[in-house]
């Protein structure tokens, strides 16, 4: 079982050169983060930041709650951003990036609005993706293989709730 964090950090350590001493958290800007609208140098100063930091989490006001789901980590915002035109004062971190939790949106109807193609859709369970960005690089005999996407997903968990993010994963060969 992976850790949400884990490939977070693994994601920051090889995929870019950022450092956690970039990262200034007066500039975060969580919905572009979460809209997929922030690139991967800023995705991983950010993490590093988060994820190095000591205290960063207090720092940034946020409230970690239990998620009911070993594979989700919660956290509870101090004012709620908007997101994909609604409001949410919750986001979840996954294996691969971060999620806005929100409510009175139906999956489907955020998917099709983001133009997201559904690749399960059941009365109880909703996933779509769509491929923000793909890249393949060499670098010291290793391949790196990034794939930035858009998903839309609901989960047992968090009922009656729609979870919409980015996420950034990295395949090293």
């Amino acid at each position: 079982m992976r850790h949400p964090g884990l490939c977070l950090v693994l994601l920051v350590l090889l995929a870019a050169p950022a450092a956690a001493d970039d990262f200034d958290p007066a500039s975060l800007d969580l919905a572009a983060l979460i809209e997929c609208r922030t690139g991967v140098p800023g995705y991983n100063g950010f993490a590093l930041w988060l994820t190095g930091e000591s205290g960063a989490v207090r720092e940034l006001g946020w409230k970690e709650v239990p998620s009911g789901n070993p594979f989700l980590r919660q956290y509870r915002l101090p004012a709620p951003i908007h997101v994909f035109g609604h409001d949410t004062g919750t986001i979840v971190f996954t294996a691969t990036g971060l999620m806005a939790v929100l409510d009175g949106v139906a999956a489907p109807d955020l998917a099709k609005e983001l133009g997201i193609q559904a690749t399960a859709s059941t009365p109880d369970k909703f996933l779509g993706e769509k491929v923000v960005a793909e890249n393949t690089e060499e670098a010291g005999g290793v391949t790196l293989a990034t794939h930035i996407a858009l998903n839309v997903s609901t989960v047992a968990s968090h009922p009656g709730k729609t979870l919409a993010g980015c996420s950034y994963a990295l395949d090293v060969k």
